[in-house]
């Protein structure tokens, strides 16, 4: 049996590929089914974030089953096959298996460390479990990729800290006032990067987000989607009063806020603190307010150097979880080795047993007189001798199967004892 893993990922294929190839939760049924077609895919499960799209597979014909995974991935998501064949990877056994960990515990994402793939690999696993797609090796595989995924985040930082500007933001936030909870939060613009921010600071339990565009319709819009309200533009001054949070990312082509302005503000406000965060190019504030009690600014920079920084710390933290990995992976593969040895070890005793009987028979048909207490002696002595027989060689061929040459002593013992075809 080999484990294969056949799929693509955001280092390998541009987001107008992996969409295309992206499978969403309705389409995921009938894509196990399909690959469950496949003679060649004994057990399957299918992994499709934005980021990735991977079919985690157990074979007896790798070559027939990498050839039909891609195949049925263009055939379920209705793209070209010459689009993506050549962004594919292919990785087998150990390969597989430490790729499935490392992509469990962040380690090949985008964002190192990020926490959602966890669930995404639990999901798909759970999807795969339902439609009994899986079998006794993938459970195995996902059970233990799963446990590797929660150790590495327990045993290392790799998580602790943020590395995108929008989360940078939310923790310098959390550092001058402590609980965001109850905190307002104004929106200036409808940039990608405020909006980002702003969901970030929900999720941290803001009390209200206010969203004000010159375009009052767009302020609208991103309003609904951040569950806030809308304010006209003429109307930040107000609302400035309130605020604990501003998020800047307007495209105007000069400062929003002077420090004059903010100076006022700041008395207005009793010198309650406001922290500024500026992410627009150019700048939405004068870089003077930050010279206001009470007035804490960042712009995109200053918020870029606080991720860079965290970026370098997960790194290291990454290099650990590399060898924490290393270690799961080598112990992985110890037990799937150990596999190959089971078949030949029943298929040696049942023979073993087979000749015990055909002999047994022989023995107690020259012996007619004994009676049954003494052919339970016979039938007991003929048992004792094979157990004593075939304890050593099993348990010595379980202790080397773990190693590089395990394979060759699996191979000679079946030519000599004529098992090759002994499969029954």
């Amino acid at each position: 049996m080999v484990i294969l893993t056949v799929g693509l990922n955001h280092t390998t294929a541009p987001v107008e590929i992996r969409e295309r190839l992206h499978i969403s939760d309705r389409q995921l049924p009938a894509v196990l089914e399909r690959l469950g077609q496949e003679p060649a895919v004994l057990e399957r499960m299918v992994l499709s974030t934005c980021n990735r799209v991977e079919v985690y597979a157990v074979t007896q014909d790798p070559a027939q089953a990498e050839a039909a995974i891609p195949e049925l991935l263009a055939e379920g998501t209705q793209t070209p096959l010459a689009l993506f064949a050549d962004r594919l990877y292919r990785h087998h056994q150990e390969a597989a298996v430490r790729h499935a960990f490392r992509v469990a515990a962040s380690l090949d994402s985008m964002v190192l460390g990020e926490s959602e793939i966890l669930g995404q690999v639990k999901t798909a696993y759970q999807v795969a479990l339902a439609q009994e797609a899986t079998g006794p090796i993938l459970n195995a595989l996902m059970t233990r990729t799963l446990g590797v995924a929660k150790k590495v985040r327990t045993e290392t930082g790799i998580g602790e800290s943020p590395v995108s500007v929008p989360s940078a933001a939310v923790e310098l936030a959390k550092k001058i006032f402590g609980e965001l909870s109850g905190r307002r939060v104004l929106i200036l613009g409808a940039g990608e990067m405020a909006e980002l921010a702003a969901r970030h600071l929900r999720g941290e339990g803001v009390q209200a987000v206010l969203v004000a565009h010159r375009q009052f319709d767009r302020a609208v819009e991103l309003a609904a989607r951040l569950e806030g309200r809308a304010v006209r533009f003429d109307q930040i001054r107000e609302e400035l009063r309130e605020a604990d949070i501003v998020v800047s990312s307007t495209a105007a082509p000069h400062y929003l806020l002077h420090r004059a302005d903010m100076e006022e503000l700041i008395r207005l406000r009793r010198n309650r603190p406001l922290f500024l965060i500026d992410i627009a190019v150019p700048r939405d504030v004068d870089p003077a307010v930050n010279e206001i009690d009470n007035i804490y600014l960042y712009d995109i920079d200053d918020l870029e150097g606080v991720a860079s920084v965290h970026r370098l710390e997960r790194q290291q933290e990454a290099a650990h979880a590399e060898l924490l990995i290393e270690r799961e992976v080598a112990s992985f593969m110890r037990w799937l080795k150990s596999l190959d040895v089971v078949p030949t070890i029943v298929t040696l005793r049942r023979r073993l047993e087979e000749i015990r009987e055909t002999e047994l028979a022989k023995a107690l048909d020259r012996l007619p007189n004994l009676n049954p207490e003494q052919q339970a002696v016979v039938r007991t002595l003929a048992h004792g001798i094979i157990n004593k027989v075939l304890h050593y060689p099993t348990t010595e061929l379980k202790r080397q199967s773990v190693n590089r040459d395990g394979l060759l002593y699996v191979n000679v013992l079946r030519r000599l004892f004529g098992l090759q075809d002994d499969d029954r």
